[in-house]
């Protein structure tokens, strides 16, 4: 299993483009999620999309993103749009993923990265520090997490 920056493996956009409607989409056209893909692949900028592959199988995405959250625009950047495939799920896939953008992000010079969910207790097992909720889009409130990439590890608080 390696994970990978999408556009090393663009044959793979167009599954990666139906999990991220399936699983993110509700009450967005195919379309949205297929401009985000696009516009992810070009090498050292962002947004990025990463992929974990096993041979020529997709198990799973993740993507390091400017906005993820149009209330929270001071916020940046964010780690978004983490999807696992059904088959790979209870395998540690998940945390090997938002590792990888961890390490991306501090590599480019990050100090922290930022993540929103609608649920809680996933994010938290990872080291990710809840700092309150926030509005989704256009009346959903979600919670924001907050993960520290320097050195000294350990999540800031807001």
């Amino acid at each position: 299993m390696k994970i990978l920056p999408l556009y090393a493996a663009s044959h793979h956009a167009e599954q990666v483009t139906d999990w991220l409607w399936q699983a993110f989409g509700e009450g967005l056209p195919r379309p949205f999620f297929a401009s985000i893909v696009e516009h992810s692949q070009t090498p050292d900028a962002l947004p990025i999309t990463f992929v974990a592959i096993d041979g020529e199988r997709l198990l799973g995405t993740v993507g390091l993103w400017r906005c993820d959250l149009i209330t929270r625009q001071d916020l940046f950047p964010w780690m978004a749009a983490l999807y696992v495939d059904d088959a790979a799920r209870g395998k540690g896939l998940a945390g090997r993923l938002q590792n990888y953008v961890q390490d991306y992000a501090r590599q480019a010079g990050y100090a922290e990265l930022h993540l929103w969910s609608a649920c809680r207790n996933f994010y938290e097992r990872y080291g990710w520090q809840y700092i309150g909720d926030a509005l989704e889009y256009p009346d959903k409130t979600v919670h924001l997490y907050r993960y520290s990439l320097t050195a000294s590890g350990g999540a800031t608080t807001e």
